[in-house]
């Protein structure tokens, strides 16, 4: 399903309404190039999942956790060389711990990710240099 976002506003709500669909366990995997919005519909995600907390980019951290009704554990894979690497830090501790995963940067690290992952790919829109296109596949939202 395709959404239009207009705002970091919008993104965040679209985020939040994503995290109503979400089992514990699931995998979100971003597409979307640098400054494309998805730290801010990672905000929206973790507000909808009951997490508190500032949400910020995991890029020099690789991974930030946010306690909540579900936990939030939200990846930058950025800095990782490939699928090993992720592995190497705890990948299949943290599908195991009942939370939802998000990853940044999956792309990188498609080899690694469950087959019932959900794919949100965030664009600029060709028409408006401000607003977002958000393709989600995998989810549906109410």
């Amino acid at each position: 399903m395709e959404y239009l976002s207009h705002s970091e506003e919008e993104t965040e709500a679209i985020g939040e309404r994503l995290a109503a669909a979400l089992s514990p366990g699931a995998v979100v995997a971003y597409r979307g190039g640098l400054g494309m919005g998805k730290t801010a519909f990672t905000r929206g995600l973790a507000r909808g999942l009951g997490c508190r907390g500032r949400v910020t980019s995991p890029t020099f951290t690789i991974v930030n956790e946010y306690e909540g009704r579900v936990p939030l554990f939200h990846f930058d894979m950025y800095r990782l060389p490939d699928a090993d690497a992720l592995f190497d830090i705890g990948w299949e501790d943290y599908l195991d711990r009942g939370g939802v995963c998000a990853a940044e940067w999956s792309e990188l690290v498609a080899d690694a990710l469950p087959e019932d992952t959900v794919y949100v790919t965030i664009a600029r829109h060709p028409d408006h240099e401000d607003w977002r296109t958000i393709t989600i596949e995998g989810a549906e939202l109410s």
